[in-house]
C-alpha cells in the first residue's frame, strides 16, 4: 500500500498541475489558435465543474467498487485522453473540450487518498495524512509555473501536452497495479449523500467550502498571468516566475494548516484565522491592482499560503461522517470545494471582460479580485456557527 499511495501522490501531482498549467500557456495560445483569457478561464471552468459533477459517482464507486479502479480507469481515459486531445487543439472549443475529459481523468485521484486515510487511519491523523497528500501533489502546481513556460518555448505547447498524456497513461497503469482497496465496511451498513445532507453539524461548513479554494485556485490556475502580463507587461518567463512563487507558497500553507488542528486543539478557528488573512490579502489586492510588481507576488503568495486550508475544511467535515458513508463524504466536501471553484471561475471571466470593456484593464482586475474577497468573507460569516471538532 505504500507503492499505492506513492502511485496516488504522482497521479495527483497531475491534477495538481493540469488545473494550473494555462496560466502559462495564455500568451502561445492566443497566437496559435486564437484563446483569449475569457475562452482560458471558461476552459478553466469547465475542468472544475466535470470535476465536481462527478464527485457524485465518485463517492459510490469509491464505497462500492473501491479507490483502485475507479482512480485507474478514469485517470487513464480522462487523463490520457484529454491531454492528447489537447495537443491536438486547433481553436478554443477544443481546449474546452479537452479540459473537460481532463477534469474527469483527475476527478477521483484525491479522494481515493481521502478515503484510505478516512477508512484505514484514526480521525485525528486524517488532517495531517490530507495535507501532506495535497502538499506533496501540490508540485504539480509548480511545474505548471516556470518549467511548463520553460518547456513550452524549448519543445513547444503540443509536444509537452503529448508527454503529459504519455505520463497520464503510465500513472494510471502504476495504479491499477498498486493501489489495495480496503475491506468491506462490517456490518453491511447503508446510506447515501441525502443522509449527509441530513447531518446539520456540516451545514456551516459548506459555503466555506465553496468560496474558500475559488480564489486559490483561479488566480494561481488562470488569472495571475494576465495579470502580469497585461498590467504588468511581464513576458511568459517572467509570468512563470511570479507563478512559481505562488505555488511554492500554496504548497508550504498545505504544510502549514496539516497540524495545526492538533497543536492548537481546534479545527474550526485554525480555518477560521487562516481564510480570514486570505480574505484580507485578497481585498488588499484588489485595493492596490497596479502598485508594483512585487507587491502583487508577494499578496498573490499570501494568498496561496492562507487560502490552503481546503485539507483541513475536509477533516473538519470529516470528523461527522459515518465509517459506511466515508467515500460519500469526503467526496461531498470535494463537490463543495471544487464546484465552488468551477462556477467562481465562470463568473470571473464575464466579470472581468464587462469592466475591463467599460474602465479598462486595472478596474477589471480590482473587480475580480474583490469579487473572491467578498465571496470568502460571506463564507466566514456563514461559517462562524459551525461547531468546532477538537482532535
Amino acid at each position: 500500500m505504500r507503492f499505492g499511495l506513492l502511485m496516488l501522490c504522482l497521479a495527483y501531482v497531475l491534477s495538481q498541475f493540469f488545473r494550473a498549467f494555462l496560466a502559462v500557456l495564455g500568451g502561445v495560445l492566443e497566437r496559435d489558435i486564437g484563446t483569449t483569457p475569457e475562452d482560458l478561464a471558461f476552459a478553466s471552468g469547465i475542468w472544475f465543474l466535470t470535476f465536481a459533477v462527478m464527485q457524485l459517482p465518485i463517492g459510490w464507486a469509491l464505497d462500492r467498487i473501491g479507490p483502485r479502479r475507479t482512480a485507474a480507469t478514469l485517470l487513464l481515459l480522462g487523463g490520457g485522453g484529454g491531454a492528447a486531445l489537447f495537443a491536438l487543439a486547433t481553436g478554443p472549443g477544443h481546449v474546452t473540450l479537452a479540459m473537460a475529459l481532463i477534469g474527469v481523468g483527475c476527478s477521483p485521484v484525491l479522494m481515493a487518498s481521502y478515503y484510505i486515510f478516512a477508512r484505514q487511519f484514526p480521525v485525528a491523523q486524517f488532517a495531517t495524512l490530507a495535507a501532506v497528500m495535497l502538499g506533496v501533489g501540490s508540485l504539480g502546481n509548480l511545474v505548471a509555473s516556470w518549467p511548463m513556460a520553460l518547456a513550452a518555448e524549448s519543445f513547444g505547447w503540443r509536444a509537452s501536452l503529448w508527454g503529459l498524456a504519455a505520463i497520464s497513461v503510465v500513472v494510471a497503469a502504476g495504479l491499477a497495479v498498486s493501489v489495495r482497496d480496503p475491506e468491506p465496511v462490517e456490518g453491511g451498513a447503508q446510506g447515501s449523500v441525502l443522509d449527509l445532507l441530513k447531518m446539520r453539524a456540516l451545514w456551516p461548513i459548506f459555503p466555506l467550502m465553496f468560496v474558500g479554494y475559488a480564489p486559490m485556485a483561479a488566480i494561481r490556475g488562470l488569472w495571475i498571468g494576465p495579470y502580469m502580463s497585461d498590467v504588468f507587461a511581464l513576458d511568459i518567463g517572467q509570468v512563470g516566475q511570479a507563478s512559481l512563487v505562488m505555488g511554492v507558497a500554496m504548497t508550504a500553507g498545505t504544510f502549514l494548516y496539516g497540524p495545526l488542528d492538533r497543536i492548537l486543539g481546534t479545527q474550526k478557528w485554525v480555518c477560521f484565522g487562516g481564510n480570514l488573512i486570505c480574505c484580507v490579502a485578497t481585498l488588499t489586492l484588489a485595493l492596490l491592482v497596479g502598485q508594483g510588481v512585487g507587491l502583487s507576488i508577494l499578496l498573490c503568495a499570501m494568498i496561496g499560503l492562507f487560502g490552503a486550508s481546503f485539507p483541513l475544511l475536509v477533516a473538519h467535515g470529516r470528523s461527522f461522517f459515518p465509517p459506511h458513508l466515508a467515500g460519500r463524504g469526503v467526496t461531498l466536501m470535494n463537490l463543495f470545494g471544487i464546484g465552488g471553484a468551477g462556477l467562481m471561475q465562470f463568473g470571473s471571466g464575464p466579470l472581468h471582460a464587462a469592466v475591463a470593456e467599460r474602465a479598462g484593464a486595472q478596474a477589471a482586475y480590482s473587480a475580480l479580485f474583490a469579487f473572491f474577497g467578498f465571496a470568502i468573507l460571506a463564507g466566514l460569516v456563514i461559517y462562524l456557527f459551525s461547531r468546532d471538532y477538537k482532535p
